[in-house]
């Protein structure tokens, strides 16, 4: 499954919140980066100047129409340069995993930059030789790896040459190491685009990661509700068929309590998919006791009221829930006793057991990810009355230190 399609099924789901804080942190990164961009532009073009004063001293030595022409081939220059950076950028963001089909329109312009560049060095001399970098720079960033390699390779080699081949030209009146600029560039190019594309691999990686973290959570919830809360609507739609023709007012309010539970159920679900979803050990308490009694199961739970406080409420809500409702599907048994500490909960049946295949369900499977999430532990054995012992054990809750000096 795509990226994408996972996303839409977690706005579809409610989760649109997360995603558009997600997608507006990839937006401020992508205009702080074309910010920079634009400003590398601008510190590229202005880099430039240097081709001014030999105009000037053209000028100056009265060779008018030769500064004339050089001062409108550098403005050509300078335009292609601007240009050819403002049309890479405005072809869109690109995906950074994927490689990107070469702009044809790139080739012209780099034909014409050659071309003023010829006419630049035989206008100018070969003080105008170095403007070859700007060539390999508009390649970097407008081609492929391979393809911007090429030209990087002949633009050092023209200048690693052309010095030494040029009539009057003494090989160190230009630095060598102005050639290997261009392969700087080139290599720092890759490697920021190997980063960027590592980076997105990683984004895309954790995207997924959220996307099934998501749906887990909203399956084991939606499980843990519907579950529990069907179970019960069975069992007293049961006790009011039985009862209908026997004691009319009792299935009357048997059946305001299924319509009941069923509005709870469904207001559970809004509630998960909205991520709202609250579970307490007392409410719990409360429900298995009605949810016990309507199976004709003899319940032996504590008192909601005598119950420490602990940090682990909810978790225990929940471990209370699935394993009661396990209790009423599976075990046929005719007593549970729920006993509760602080740092555990225990169900006890005296019923049949579950088999291998419930004991591994998707109920208690998602059970134990929620105590294992709480650095707790499930266990799930037969018990002494002969039927099933589910139990959750977290670490106790550390007692404060008497941070009081000893006198």
């Amino acid at each position: 499954m795509g990226v994408r399609s996972g996303l839409a099924s977690l706005r579809a789901a409610g989760f649109s919140g997360l995603l558009d804080r997600a997608v507006d942190d990839q937006a401020l990164g992508a205009i702080n980066s074309r910010r920079r961009g634009w400003w590398g532009i601008v510190v590229a073009v202005v880099w430039l100047v240097w081709l001014i004063p030999p105009i000037m001293q053209r000028w100056s030595q009265g060779d008018t129409v030769q500064a004339g022409l050089a001062a409108a081939c550098f403005v050509a220059f300078v335009a292609l340069v601007f240009g050819s950076f403002l049309m890479a950028r405005r072809s869109g963001p690109r995906d950074p995993v994927v490689e990107q089909p070469i702009d044809h329109r790139i080739w012209p312009v780099l034909g014409l930059m050659i071309a003023l560049l010829v006419a630049l060095v035989v206008l100018l001399g070969p003080v105008a030789l170095p403007t070859v970098i700007y060539i390999a720079i508009v390649a970097i960033f407008a081609l492929p790896a391979r393809e911007s390699g090429y030209v990087v390779l002949a633009v050092m080699s023209a200048m690693l040459l052309l010095p030494v081949l040029l009539p009057g030209r003494q090989p160190t009146e230009m630095p060598f190491y102005l050639a290997f600029v261009p392969v700087a560039v080139w290599l720092a190019r890759q490697l920021g685009v190997r980063g960027e594309r590592l980076a997105e691999l990683a984004r895309r990686q954790r995207a997924e990661l959220e996307i099934v973290e998501e749906r887990n959570r909203v399956s084991r919830d939606v499980h843990d509700i519907l579950g529990h809360s069907l179970t019960v609507i069975t069992v007293k739609t049961e006790l009011a068929q039985r009862l209908i023709d026997v004691d009319l007012v009792r299935a009357k309010t048997e059946l305001a309590d299924i319509e009941r539970l069923a509005r709870e159920a469904l207001a559970g679900v809004r509630d998960t998919v909205g991520g709202l979803r609250e579970v307490s050990l007392r409410g719990e308490l409360a429900n298995a006791k009605t949810a016990l009694a309507a199976a004709d199961i003899v319940a032996d739970l504590p008192d909601p009221a005598q119950l420490p406080e602990t940090p682990h409420s909810e978790l225990f809500g929940w471990v209370l829930r699935e394993a009661v409702t396990n209790v009423i599907r599976h075990s046929a048994a005719r007593h549970c006793t729920v006993r509760v500490g602080d740092s555990f909960v225990e169900v006890v049946d005296d019923g049949r057991g579950l088999g291998a295949s419930a004991a591994s369900g998707s109920g208690l499977a998602g059970l134990r990810e929620r105590v294992r999430a709480a650095g707790g532990t499930l266990t799930v054995s037969a018990s002494k009355e002969g039927g099933v012992r589910v139990a959750a054990t977290v670490a106790p809750a550390e007692p404060p230190r008497n941070r009081k000096r000893d006198r």
